[in-house]
C-alpha cells in the first residue's frame, strides 16, 4: 500500500515523465527485480512485450525484461510510479517510435562480449547498469544504442533523485533532477 510520501514521489516522477506530454513514455522493466511484474501486466493490460523472444516457460516470462508504454493517469503506470521507483526495477524512455519498432531495437542490446571473448548478458535495463554505462560510451556506441529514443531517464543512487540523459549533436547531456519529499 503506498504511503503518502510515496504518493507525492510518484506524482512528480509522473511530472517529469509525461511534463511535456509530446512524447510517448515507455518503461523497460525487469521481472526478476519487479515482484508482481507480470501479474500486474495481466491485470492492468498495458501495451507491452516481452524483450525476450518466443514463446517462454512461466519461470523465465517472470523474470524477463518487458518494454511497457506508459499512460498518464493509468492504474499500471500509478502502480509503477508508486512502487518501484528507487528500488532498480527498470529505467524510462522517450520516443515517438511505437513498441514494436522499440522492441526490435533493444532486442538487439541482450548480451554482450568481454574483453576476454566471454558472452554474457547486459541488463542495460537496470538503473544502475544504464547510468554508469551511457557515461562511457564514445558517439558512434551512443548513436547506435539510443536508436528511435530520444532521452533515458534512471532513478539515482537515492531515490529522490534521477538522470535525464539525451544524445543530441553527437552529445550526451545529463540533466539531474530531484524528487521532492514530503516533510
Amino acid at each position: 500500500m503506498p504511503t503518502a510520501e510515496t504518493e507525492i514521489a510518484a506524482q512528480e516522477l509522473a511530472e517529469v515523465l509525461f511534463g511535456n506530454g509530446q512524447t510517448n513514455v515507455f518503461a523497460i522493466l525487469d521481472g526478476a527485480s519487479s515482484p508482481d511484474l507480470v501479474k500486474n501486466l495481466y491485470e492492468h493490460e498495458p501495451e507491452n512485450c516481452c524483450l525476450y523472444r518466443g514463446v517462454l516457460p512461466p519461470d523465465i516470462a517472470t523474470v524477463a525484461p518487458y518494454l511497457v508504454r506508459l499512460e498518464l493517469d493509468d492504474k499500471f503506470s500509478e502502480w509503477l510510479l508508486a512502487e518501484g521507483w528507487g528500488v532498480h526495477w527498470g529505467v524510462f524512455l522517450h520516443s515517438a517510435a511505437v513498441l514494436r519498432a522499440l522492441r526490435d531495437h533493444f532486442r538487439e542490446f541482450h548480451t554482450v562480449e568481454l574483453p576476454d571473448q566471454r558472452t554474457v548478458l547486459f541488463r542495460y535495463y537496470d538503473p544502475r547498469v544504464l547510468r554508469t554505462f551511457l557515461p562511457v560510451c564514445n558517439p558512434v556506441e551512443l548513436t547506435t544504442f539510443f536508436g528511435p529514443v530520444q532521452s533515458f531517464l534512471v532513478e539515482g543512487q537515492s531515490p529522490d533523485s534521477g538522470t535525464k540523459f539525451i544524445f543530441a549533436a553527437k552529445t550526451l547531456k545529463t540533466e539531474p533532477f530531484q524528487i521532492k519529499k514530503s516533510s
